[in-house]
């Protein structure tokens, strides 16, 4: 006995093992290059590589989700870069203010669409062939598929046996004196739908979302702005957007209401219903009035209208010594917690001897501590206090570099009232004035209004990603719920052998097997073929012995050697039963 007979007992003892291979022989067979893209390509199209490519897109999109993007919170990127300077190299290298245009995101995106492109279309071709062909043949021993049984009949009911398998749906073929029939191919159908309408999706957000737009315009009570690109504080586009898309119409805020929790104790003050009231003028139209809500917008010539957030804007009036006014503004102050205690940066930079800086809290109810810090108790206009700090100085707006209206750099400037300048701050309520330290002139608080900023957003994938959204559901219940399963009837041996074979899984195949061996019954006896009633025969089947049912269930699932063996000659009584070829022949007792 040889060595590898030793090690393997299943081997006989004359087995020769092959020589082993030399080096550079044997084994896999080397790729050239034509090789190895071919490789590459089918490791790329397979359903494995689209399932990965599908999850790291959705692991990509996660820092869109943390970090702050231009597209769509300019604002929030301002503030998060001056807060974290030490980080900004680190959000410019991996793009991460603009993940969704990203190099290493539209890297996943492409990728992602090429693999279910190559995916797709063989699938297509090959779904096409089969549904064009015709049911395989009949296997030659149904015995050993699923759900086998047996029915009185002959060849001549195969005829009734395809009309069954039809009215089910099935399509079927007649081969000799069996019929194939095969069912399901909508499971593979929507299988491939399902596979579409994703790469249908990517389409859509990948190409639609370079024509839409998104413009933000912060809105005092009782102004307005015009649907131009010049007219938003922050505008973002698609790639492919041009100015010329923009539908002409307007937008005033008439009134900002806010309605806060006044009953629980818990929650006084937190805020319950935010609503805009705003006039609409479209071109050639008359105005009409509208509401904007939090997730409730107003839809103005195919754009979304949102009201995203929500202040106070004090108007702040500054004379100079001779009374003159040099300035007259509702300034924006933005909110810093629930109270709206709110910080806020007025600037004049002509009018009086030198240029001035104001920076400061408004109050929309002030308490004081017992430190002798003002502070908001409630979010609403109760005692409305404004308090600045002066500052004197070259503003830096003279040198062409863009400023933000929200924030004063004072390194270069003086202080004059406020903070170590030995002068208190400018504390002023509705109607009240202040000097301004170093005879500059007078401060006032004339007058507080609400504002809200409004975002305009188009986004013209909207409606084909819902329609396709639909289309995925219905599909991908079509793969997953219709079965694929074929069915085949047999004439052999005076009766009809029945069997099925599933397409994966499917666990009511041989329920389904039964029901249509259930229904080739009932319609022969229903036909009254043997001459007798088919109430009456089923009245003395019932009447059987047990031993007599219990010996037609063992024949059902009886060896493929016991099925094709003829039963023996015995006299059956006429009409009953027992003359069913197949059947149990032994004498009654």
């Amino acid at each position: 006995m040889s060595r590898s007979s030793e090690s393997d007992p299943l081997r006989p003892s004359d087995h020769i093992d092959a020589a082993p291979a030399e080096p550079g022989e044997g084994g896999n067979p080397r790729l050239g290059a034509t090789g190895w893209l071919r490789f590459l390509w089918r490791q790329l199209t397979s359903m494995r590589t689209a399932i990965v490519l599908l999850l790291l897109l959705a692991i990509a999109a996660v820092p869109g989700s943390l970090v702050p993007q231009r597209s769509s919170d300019p604002n929030g990127v301002i503030q998060v870069r001056a807060e974290n300077p030490e980080l900004v190299w680190l959000y410019d290298a991996l793009s991460l203010h603009d993940v969704y245009s990203s190099p290493w995101f539209s890297a996943i995106y492409l990728l992602l669409f090429t693999s279910l492109v190559g995916c797709v279309i063989p699938r297509l071709v090959h779904h096409w062939r089969a549904m064009r062909a015709q049911p395989p043949k009949t296997p030659v021993r149904l015995s050993r598929l699923v759900g086998f049984q047996t029915v009185p009949g002959s060849a001549a009911d195969l005829d009734r046996a395809e009309g069954v398998l039809k009215r089910l749906g099935y399509r079927t073929a007649r081969y000799g004196d069996s019929i194939s029939a095969e069912r399901g191919y909508l499971r593979e159908t929507g299988n491939l739908v399902f596979h579409i309408s994703m790469l249908a999706l990517l389409l859509v957000v990948g190409i639609g979302s370079g024509f839409g737009y998104t413009g933000q315009r912060l809105l005092v009570e009782g102004r307005g702005f015009a649907n131009t690109q010049v007219s938003y504080d922050t505008f973002t586009s698609g790639r492919w957007f041009d100015e010329g898309m923009l539908e002409p119409f307007s937008v005033s805020l008439d009134d900002l209401d806010v309605v806060y929790e006044m009953e629980n104790p818990n929650a006084i003050g937190a805020p319950l219903d935010f609503t805009a009231s705003v006039t609409v003028t479209e071109l050639g139209q008359e105005p009409y009035q509208g509401q904007i809500k939090v997730n409730e917008p107003l839809r103005v010539q195919g754009a979304d209208l949102y009201l995203i957030s929500n202040g106070y804007a004090p108007r702040v009036i500054v004379r100079d010594p001779e009374g003159q006014v040099v300035f007259d503004q509702y300034t924006p102050f933005l909110a810093q917690d629930d109270a709206m205690t709110s910080l806020g940066v007025v600037k004049v930079p002509d009018g009086l001897t030198e240029q001035l800086g104001l920076r400061g809290f408004f109050y929309p109810s002030v308490a004081t501590l017992d430190t002798g810090a003002l502070t908001s108790i409630y979010p609403d206009l109760l005692d409305p206090v404004l308090s600045l700090q002066a500052f004197t100085g070259d503003l830096g707006l003279d040198a062409g570099v863009p400023r933000s209206v929200y924030s004063l750099e004072t390194d270069a400037l003086t202080q004059i009232a406020g903070g170590d300048s030995g002068e208190g701050s400018l504390t002023v309520r509705v109607g009240e004035t202040a000097e301004i330290p170093g005879g500059l002139g007078t401060i006032e608080l004339a007058d507080v209004q609400r504002y809200g900023v409004i975002e305009v957003h188009e986004d013209l994938t909207q409606q084909p990603v819902l329609w396709i959204v639909v289309v995925l559901f219905f599909s991908l219940l079509a793969s997953l719920l219709i079965p694929r399963r074929r069915m085949w009837v047999k004439a052999a041996g005076g009766r009809l052998e029945l069997a099925g074979l599933a397409r994966g899984e499917d666990p009511t195949l041989e329920r389904a097997v039964g029901q249509l061996a259930d229904r080739l019954r009932g319609e022969g006896e229903g036909r009254g073929a043997d001459g007798v009633d088919a109430a009456d025969a089923g009245e003395r089947a019932a009447a059987s012995e047990p031993a007599a049912a219990s010996a037609s269930a063992r024949d059902a699932v009886a060896s493929p050697a016991e099925a094709a063996e003829p039963a023996p000659d015995i006299p059956a009584e006429p009409g009953s039963d027992d003359e069913a070829p197949g059947r149990d022949r032994r004498p009654r007792r």
